[in-house]
C-alpha cells in the first residue's frame, strides 16, 4: 500500500460481464485484484464473482470481530445503470475488489473504472470539466488533497445528505463536495521494550527537545505520508516553526528509512525506539509478527495527530448523479466499512464499525482543525525540507 498509490493509467471495465468480454481489462483488473496486505487475509487470486467473504480480512488482528454495525448494502437503494468511476491510487488495487463486489451484487449495474494516481486523475477531471465535460461520474481518491483540488476548481456537485450525515463533519468537504470513506491516522509507533506510552509526549513539538529521543527516532522524509504530515504542520504552524521542528529532529539524529513500513519494522526490531508513521504500518507488522514489541502513541490537536482520508465526490455534469450518490452511500455501508477496517486496515468512517488492533475509535482521536484539501500544497513543503537538508 502506498500513500502515493499509483496504479496503471488504463481505462477498464469492471465486473463479471465486462471482465469476460474484455481480455485486456481482465488482465489489468486481475493483476490489481491480486494485491493484498501480508497477513491481513484477502488472498483471493481471482477477481470474478467476488463474494462477501472475499471483502473481509482475516488473520490475528481481525479474529473475534463484533458484527459490524451501520446499514447493510441490502438495506440501501438498488444500483442500476452505467457508472464511470475515476479511481485514484486505490490502495494498491485493493479498492477494486470492493468495487467488483458491488458490481457483482447488482445485475443491472455496470461500472467503468479508470485508474491512475490521485493527483493525475484530479488534473484530468479539472481539464475535462473545462472542455466538453468530464467522463467521470464519481471520483474516488486516497487523498483528501486531490479531492479538495477538484472541488476548489468547481468540478463537483454536493453529495446527497443521506451520504454526508453518515460521516463526522471533520471528514467532509466544504458544502458537501466530498465525503471521507476511510481514515489514515498519523502516529508514533514505539518499541514497548524501550519505551512506555507515557514516555511519548502528546505534543509533536516536544519531541526534538527531549533527550530520550536523541538517536532513537526514525522517519521517512521522502515518503508521501510523511510529506503530508509536514504539509499539515506548515499549514497549521507556519514555515518558521516547521523548519525549526525539522532541524530539531535532524539534530536528534533521526534515522532515515525509505518508507514508513520500514520505520515500523525498525521499531519492532529495536533498531530505533520510536518513529513517525501512519497507523496501519504498525498493524501490518503486528499482523505478521503478533509478538512484536510495538505499539502506537497519538499526539493531540497538532500535525502529529493528522487524519487524512480516502473519499468520494460526484463530478459536475454527470447524468448519473443519483446513481453516483447511491454508490457513495454503499461505500459507507457496514460491509464496505468492515472491508476498509479489516483488509486495508484503515479507520472506518462510521461509528458502527470498529477499527482493528485495539486502536482507539476515530471519535477518540484528536486531529487538528484544518481543511484537509490544503494537504495538496506539497511543493513548499518539499522546498522547506530540502532547505533543512532532510531531502
Amino acid at each position: 500500500m502506498s500513500d502515493n498509490g499509483v496504479d496503471g493509467p488504463d481505462r477498464m471495465e469492471v465486473g463479471r460481464r465486462s471482465v469476460l468480454a474484455t481480455t485486456a481489462a481482465t488482465m489489468i483488473f486481475g493483476l490489481a485484484g491480486c494485491t493484498s496486505l501480508p497477513g491481513t487475509g484477502g488472498n483471493k487470486d481471482e477477481t470474478n464473482n467476488v463474494s462477501k467473504s472475499d471483502i473481509m480480512g482475516s488473520g490475528p488482528l481481525v479474529e473475534n470481530r463484533p458484527t459490524p454495525g451501520g446499514t447493510s448494502m441490502d438495506d440501501m437503494p438498488n444500483l442500476a445503470g452505467k457508472l464511470t468511476l475515476y479511481l485514484g491510487g486505490g490502495e494498491g488495487g485493493l479498492y477494486q475488489r470492493l468495487i467488483e463486489y458491488i458490481d457483482g451484487k447488482y445485475p443491472d449495474l455496470e461500472i467503468l473504472v479508470k485508474t491512475d494516481s490521485s493527483a493525475s486523475l484530479a488534473n484530468t477531471i479539472i481539464e475535462e470539466t473545462k472542455g466538453s465535460g468530464s467522463r467521470a461520474d464519481l471520483f474516488l481518491s486516497i487523498d483528501a488533497g486531490s479531492l479538495g483540488v477538484v472541488a476548489d476548481s468547481g468540478a463537483t456537485v454536493s453529495l446527497p445528505r443521506t451520504v454526508l450525515k453518515k460521516v463526522q463533519p471533520h471528514y467532509r468537504g466544504p458544502n458537501g463536495s466530498w465525503v471521507g470513506i476511510e481514515g489514515r491516522a498519523r502516529t508514533i509507533p514505539y518499541n514497548t521494550d524501550k519505551l512506555s506510552r507515557s514516555d511519548i509526549p502528546d505534543d509533536i513539538f516536544a519531541l526534538p527537545n527531549q533527550q530520550r529521543f536523541d538517536g532513537a527516532m526514525g522517519w521517512a522524509p521522502s515518503y508521501g505520508a510523511f510529506q503530508s504530515f509536514i504539509t499539515a504542520m506548515r499549514v497549521l504552524n507556519g514555515d518558521k516553526k516547521t523548519k525549526a521542528w525539522l532541524q530539531g529532529m535532524k539534530n536528534q539524529k533521526a534515522t532515515t528509512y525509505k518508507d514508513e513500513f520500514l520505520v515500523s519494522n525498525a521499531v519492532a526490531d529495536g533498531e530505533i525506539a520510536a518513529g513517525f508513521a501512519n497507523h496501519y504500518y504498525a498493524l501490518r507488522v503486528q499482523s505478521q509478527r503478533p509478538d512484536a514489541p510495538i505499539d502506537l502513541a497519538f499526539t493531540k490537536n497538532d500535525a502529529g495527530a493528522l487524519v487524512n482520508v480516502s473519499g468520494a465526490e460526484i463530478i459536475k455534469g454527470t447524468d448519473q448523479k443519483e446513481l453516483a450518490g447511491n454508490f457513495a452511500l454503499h461505500l459507507l455501508s457496514s460491509e464496505a466499512q468492515e472491508f476498509f477496517a479489516t483488509v486495508t486496515l484503515g479507520y472506518p468512517m462510521i461509528s458502527g464499525v470498529k477499527p482493528v488492533g485495539g486502536l482507539p475509535p476515530i471519535e477518540k482521536l484528536r486531529p487538528p482543525e484544518m481543511d484537509l484539501s490544503k494537504l495538496s500544497n506539497v511543493q513548499p513543503t518539499l522546498e522547506l525540507m530540502r532547505e533543512v537538508g532532510v531531502l
